[in-house]
C-alpha cells in the first residue's frame, strides 16, 4: 500500500474475517466492485459524503468459494485467496482514483476503503446496519435475467437496515 502511484495513497483495510468493519462512526457506504455502475455509485457516494460531512466507506466484497470448499482444500487456496484480496484491493484503489480524476473537485473528506471475504449481501447487508445510508450502482439487469440470477441492488434495498441509494446509469448521450 505504497504512496505514490494513482489511487494507492488510500489505505485499504483487509478483512479476512468476513466481518465488515466496525467500531467506526456512521457514515456513507459505497459498494464498489470495479463495475461501470459501482463507479457511478461511488462518485455519488462521495458527493453524498460531502454533502452530510460524514466518512466514506468502499467495500467491495470477495466470495471465493460461493459454494465453499470440499473438505481439506481451504488451506490449499489460501495462496490464491489472498491473491484474490490484494487485487480487489488494488482494484478499489484504481476505482477511487478514476472517479477522483472525473470529478470536477477531488473527494476530500474521509476515505477508507475495506476488502472483506464472505457473501456479497450478507456483507453488505451486516455492514448497512451501521450506516447513515448505503450507496450502490446497478447494472441495469433486469427481467428475465433478474429472476434467474439474483439482484444484490434488490436484496439490499428490501433488507438493509440503513436508506438505501441506487443509482442508474447515467444517461446515453
Amino acid at each position: 500500500m505504497a504512496a505514490g502511484s494513482a489511487g494507492r495513497d488510500v489505505p485499504v483495510v483487509l478483512s479476512v474475517l468476513g466481518r465488515p468493519p466496525a467500531g467506526r462512526p456512521p457514515g456513507v457506504l459505497a459498494a464498489c466492485d470495479g463495475s461501470d455502475g459501482s463507479l457511478w455509485a461511488l462518485d455519488r457516494a462521495m458527493t453524498e459524503a460531502e454533502r452530510f460531512g460524514l466518512p466514506l466507506y468502499v467495500l467491495a466484497v470477495v466470495n471465493p468459494a460461493p459454494a465453499g470448499y470440499p473438505p481439506g482444500m481451504a488451506e490449499l487456496v489460501r495462496e490464491s485467496v489472498e491473491t484474490l484480496v490484494e487485487s480487489m484491493a488494488d482494484g478499489l484503489r484504481r476505482s477511487v482514483a478514476a472517479v477522483q480524476r472525473q470529478r470536477s473537485a477531488p473527494y476530500a473528506g474521509e476515505l477508507s476503503l475495506h476488502v472483506v471475504l464472505g457473501n456479497v449481501i450478507e456483507v453488505l447487508l451486516e455492514a448497512a446496519a451501521r450506516q447513515h445510508t448505503l450507496v450502490i450502482g446497478t447494472r441495469g439487469n433486469g427481467g428475465f435475467a433478474r429472476l434467474l440470477l439474483g439482484s444484490v441492488c434488490s436484496a439490499v434495498v428490501h433488507h438493509a437496515a440503513c436508506p438505501v441509494l441506487v443509482v442508474p446509469a447515467p444517461p446515453a448521450a
